[in-house]
């Protein structure tokens, strides 16, 4: 005997559910964008040094600091040694205190985002957000 074929056997059921961000928690947004940041800023210090290494490998730094040697020499000097002043150490100097002050910022302003946005939503209600599941 068969069975007759319902809609319901047949359609997948999907369940939604409307929630409302009220409040966002300063400490929580903090640390986490904190990490964020600190994962952000370990990408670009490593970002810099593989583009550093790449460029020196191709003798961008060489070419271009004979360049400038050339046009800024004289017969008593050599000119501006680009190589000595764009130097690994220092571009890896100049690009962790880069990361810090990016680090400090990002953090710093995720958390007065949160302060702002549980006054807005005080007025406004917060964000509302439709989630759905298939079953």
């Amino acid at each position: 005997m068969r069975r007759p074929r319902t809609r319901a056997s047949t359609t997948p059921r999907t369940r939604k559910a409307r929630l409302r961000v009220a409040k966002a928690d300063p400490w929580s947004v903090m640390k986490v964008s904190f990490l964020l940041s600190i994962a952000l800023g370990i990408c670009t210090v490593v970002a810099a040094s593989v583009l550093w290494m790449v460029m020196d490998a191709m003798g961008v730094f060489s070419t271009v600091g004979g360049t400038i040697s050339e046009a800024t020499g004289s017969n008593e000097s050599n000119g501006f040694d680009l190589q000595s002043f764009l130097s690994l150490p220092r571009v890896l100097m100049f690009t962790s205190v880069i990361a810090v002050i990016d680090v400090v910022l990002m953090t710093a302003l995720a958390t007065l985002g949160a302060f702002i946005y549980n006054l807005s939503a005080g007025f406004v209600g917060g964000v509302e957000l439709t989630l759905a599941e298939d079953e």
